[in-house]
Formats: structure tokens, C-alpha cells, sequence
């Protein structure tokens, strides 16, 4: 039996990833995390979209990590940047080590079950701005995640080389409703402000997606 965690955060890619591995995986668990983010607004979604799916889910509180990181505008009391994700501003978003941590500790729960998988939703949009979201990070932490647990366990990025439209696309074809079941927006207030990177990024994500999926309607017919 194939069996994985999957770390989900509420937002477009993992919701994604979520939906596409419970249809080719035997068992399938999510897990989310509270870190400090100001946007923990997104975890009722990842609860939202696991109930539908009947998918075991776990929340950890860890917000005692926003202790440590206070240079992050996602965490500490940096204004979240406005704009598109390639500006220089948009580092501002990171969070040191944020993917190793949840990674670990993803792992160690996919380990204590007998799963013998952990997946994120990585994508090539992110490897500009986010080491932690890049090839190299990827091959070696799944390189440590399997020495440091007897060759059991493998991580899995899917979606490596894809950029958020090719995920947008996957989503849209399966039928995912993205403004019912996921949040992207930084600010985390009432609704999204439609303004920050991760809001720009997924509007023009789900654009382009959908131009693709109609012009591909279009020369079927």
C-alpha cells in the first residue's frame, strides 16, 4: 500500500496536491501548521478541504517559532509588500528554515504512522524568492529524511518543475472551486486584499489557467 503525508497549507498548491494524491495514493494524511503567521486564516480552509475529502488532518500549534523570527514580514511586524513576486521586496516574505522545520516534522509524523512518504508543494514560481522551494533543497533533504530514518521514508515535490499556472490548471480540470476551498492572501484579514504578491500571483495563476483550458476547448472542437 502507497501512503503519504502531505503538507498542506490551505493555500492554491498544496490544496492541489492534496486532491491530485488522494486519487493515486492508498492512504493519505495532511498536516497544517500554526507557525505565527499573520494569514493563519488559511488553516480553516486545509480544514475545510480535508473533511470534504475525508482526509485525516492534523493542525500543530508551533507558534512559539514567530518567537525566533521577527524579520519576516509574514511573522513579525514588517508590513506585508505589495506587488508582483519577482520585485526585490517580496524576500521579505521569507521565512527563514520554514520548509526543514515543517518537513521534519511532517516526517517524524509520517514515520510514527508506517507512511513511507512526505509531499510538499514546491513549485519553480517560488525558487527565485524561496531557497527552501528550489531542486537543490529538495534532493538533499530528502537525501537526510531517508538516512535519518532507515531508508524508509522519501519526500516528494511534485510540482518541482511546475509554475503556479500549470498547477492552477491541474486544480481548474479537476474541478476545484479555489475561492470555496483554499486562502492565499498574506494580509489575513476578513477577505483578500488582492494587493500582495501571493494574491497578484494567484489571480494571474488562475487567468492564465483558465485561457489555456478554453483555448484547448476551443481546437478540440
Amino acid at each position: 500500500m502507497k501512503k503519504i503525508v502531505v503538507l498542506l497549507s490551505g493555500g492554491m498548491d498544496s490544496t492541489t496536491l492534496l486532491h491530485e494524491l488522494t486519487e493515486c495514493y492508498d492512504e493519505v494524511a495532511a498536516i497544517s501548521f500554526n507557525y505565527g503567521q499573520k494569514h493563519k486564516k488559511e488553516l480553516e480552509y486545509a480544514k475545510k478541504t480535508c473533511k470534504k475529502l475525508g482526509v485525516e488532518h492534523k493542525i500543530v500549534d508551533i507558534s512559539v517559532f514567530n518567537e525566533l523570527i521577527d524579520q519576516s514580514s509574514l511573522t513579525g511586524d514588517i508590513p506585508v509588500p505589495h506587488g508582483h513576486y519577482e520585485e526585490e521586496s517580496m524576500k521579505q516574505t521569507v521565512v527563514p528554515n520554514r520548509n526543514m522545520i515543517l518537513i521534519a516534522m511532517a516526517t517524524a509524523w509520517a514515520v510514527n504512522k508506517g507512511y513511507e512518504n512526505v509531499a510538499y508543494a514546491a513549485h519553480s514560481g517560488d525558487h527565485a524568492i524561496y531557497p527552501d522551494c528550489r531542486p537543490g533543497f529538495f534532493f538533499y533533504l530528502d537525501r537526510a529524511v531517508n538516512e535519518g530514518n532507515y531508508g524508509n521514508v522519501h519526500l516528494r515535490a511534485p510540482y518541482i518543475n511546475m509554475d503556479k499556472t500549470d498547477i492552477a490548471e491541474i486544480g481548474l480540470k479537476m474541478g476545484i472551486d479555489y475561492d470555496e476551498e483554499t486562502w492565499t492572501c498574506y494580509e489575513g484579514g476578513f477577505s483578500p486584499c488582492g494587493k500582495c504578491g501571493a494574491c497578484v500571483e494567484r489571480a494571474e495563476a488562475l487567468e492564465l489557467a483558465q485561457k489555456r483550458i478554453d483555448m484547448d476547448k476551443s481546437h478540440s472542437h
